[in-house]
């Protein structure tokens, strides 16, 4: 199956992961409206939705670059509407956007507890609801939100309960909204990468330059996300997919060409479960 011709809804696709998923579903010919607060340049890191218009148009896609806080209930409204009158309807919801702060309780402050709620968990819950009543008419809509499997285990609550929490919110979405529109036809779809992916957030925020050899490209998962988004919406919805499992269980053998430097160990991301799979021939190690 192509995304020719279908109507995506990204948050935070003017950069990194959302702007990739994108860029894929663009080469398929696709309307990707931009729902992303980057409108001018910002400090630190690269890319507005003006530049990721001009790359998705240049990929052979058409794209509508909307300014839009997924906080506000009427900035969102006022997207969708905008989308629906530009493109016809909306066939698929991605849900990218997202706050972090890996602080422990006595050192994430309530502004910033507030701020990871009401765009991870809150965001999510309010861009999905605006985009399903469209949702149910489209051929095969899909909701996928950029959110990890449900472990309950300590390890991923102890070091950063308010981040992890807000995670978790976004994935319970999935869990919810699967069952509640499964008969409808709408899927509701969570993924995940196994390792760091190397984006401009990483490094300012986690990683530094340096660190970013140690991690996957944005690649892996816009090419993980094309496949859940061309299954039939009826018989894929209600998964945590990580991305190099899905990758591999769709025939994919080679995995370092999503490495950015195959000489060093790839470093392992958060929330992923003990007991997930590692696909045969997948390797945290540096490259043979």
């Amino acid at each position: 199956m192509s995304l020719h011709g279908k109507t995506l809804f990204i948050t935070g696709a003017s950069r990194g992961i959302g702007l990739a998923i994108a860029l894929r579903a663009a080469r398929d010919g696709a309307n990707i409206v931009i729902a992303a607060k980057s409108d001018a340049p910002h400090k630190y890191l690269a890319g507005t939705i003006h530049t990721a218009a001009a790359g998705i148009e240049a990929a052979g896609g058409k794209a509508l670059p909307l300014k839009v806080d997924i906080r506000d209930q009427a900035a969102v409204d006022d997207a969708v509407a905008q989308a629906v009158d530009r493109f016809g309807g909306i066939d698929i919801c991605i849900n990218n956007a997202s706050a972090i702060s890996m602080t422990g309780t006595l050192e994430t402050d309530m502004r910033r507890y507030d701020l990871m709620h009401s765009i991870n968990t809150r965001g999510t819950y309010l861009v999905s609801r605006a985009c399903l009543p469209h949702l149910l008419n489209a051929e095969n809509p899909h909701v996928l939100n950029l959110s990890p499997p449900l472990d309950m285990s300590p390890v991923w609550f102890g070091p950063h309960v308010a981040y992890t929490m807000a995670k978790f919110g976004m994935s319970m979405c999935v869990l919810g909204m699967a069952t509640e529109f499964r008969d409808k036809g709408v899927a509701f779809n969570a993924l995940w990468p196994r390792t760091a992916i190397a984006t401009a957030a990483m490094e300012f925020a986690i990683t530094g330059p340096e660190g970013l050899k140690s991690c996957r490209n944005v690649d892996i998962l816009a090419d993980a996300a094309h496949i859940i988004l061309t299954r039939s919406a009826r018989e894929c919805t209600g998964n945590f997919f990580i991305d190099d499992v899905l990758l591999y269980d769709a025939g994919v053998r080679d995995f370092d060409q999503y490495r950015m430097d195959p000489t060093q160990h790839l470093l392992p991301d958060f929330f992923v479960p003990a007991d997930t799979p590692v696909p045969p021939g997948v390797s945290m190690s540096p490259a043979s």
